[in-house]
């Protein structure tokens, strides 16, 4: 008899073969437009298997037919290009800036973006004091429990505000209600900043602000943060013009007019 983990494990390896196949169909169409048989010969796979997986990307927007019997790759992987494109610019741009923020400050300074309902850390450059801070260039927090994350959603409307928090109210460290939430973030936004208040981790406190682009949309959030013993309340109060104008610099390197 096949066991429940063997049965698992040749589901996970088909499933990573049909993903392998996946990206095959696409690095075949990269140079030009192919038809279905064109691409089963290019990637030796059958003509059914193609058949499938082209299906799969093309209502995706992977790829696009470009006539009755040819496929090409399509708008989601430009937008995803444009996107790579600009983390790779942003976070070039960004980077001088940051060592100088992390400088004149002496703490951990962060670039994050929003994906979903969490906050991914382009950039990092470590305290110079004797703190650690849990995060890493490439990984996730919440968005909610983040002073970055806050900055990232400073735009976004009341209704989209009571939506996040719905979803996302529970993973705070601090017992908040919705609507002292709502009055927090109406502060921030008209400030234009954020605070991480102990939401993540207790002792831990930050700044934050958005950097915008050139259609002044929030692309990025920068933030400033340390142990409790270097930012108190009164430091973090200091610290909101500083980073707000860390974060128009790097918004004016964007395009972003004043």
């Amino acid at each position: 008899m096949t066991s429940s983990t063997e049965k698992e494990d040749s589901k996970k390896a088909l499933t990573s073969q049909t993903l392998l196949r996946g990206l095959d169909v696409m690095e075949a169409v990269s140079n030009q437009a192919l038809s279905i048989s064109d691409i089963a010969k290019k990637t030796g796979i059958t003509y059914s298997t193609a058949h499938r997986i082209i299906s799969v990307l093309l209502q995706r927007h992977y790829l696009k037919q470009d006539s009755a019997k040819q496929v090409s790759l399509g708008r989601k992987v430009l937008e995803l290009g444009f996107q790579a494109f600009h983390q790779t610019a942003l976070t070039r741009i960004a980077h001088p800036f940051l060592e100088q923020l992390a400088l004149d400050t002496l703490d951990t300074v962060h670039l994050a973006r929003i994906e979903d309902d969490s906050v991914i850390y382009l950039d990092k450059i470590s305290s110079q004091r004797s703190v650690e801070i849990s995060s890493r260039i490439g990984g996730r927090k919440p968005l909610i429990s983040t002073g970055v994350g806050k900055a990232l959603i400073l735009d976004w409307p009341e209704s989209a505000w009571i939506d996040f928090f719905q979803r996302n109210g529970h993973v705070l460290r601090k017992a908040i209600t919705q609507e002292d939430w709502l009055a927090t973030m109406r502060r921030y936004a008209q400030g234009g900043y954020s605070f991480d208040l102990g939401e993540d981790s207790q002792p831990i406190r930050c700044v934050a602000a958005p950097v915008r682009d050139g259609s002044r949309k929030i692309v990025a959030a920068i933030s400033v943060s340390s142990m409790l013993e270097y930012m108190d309340s009164e430091r973090m109060q200091a610290l909101i013009p500083v980073v707000k104008g860390v974060a128009a610099k790097i918004s004016a390197e964007l395009g972003m007019q004043m």
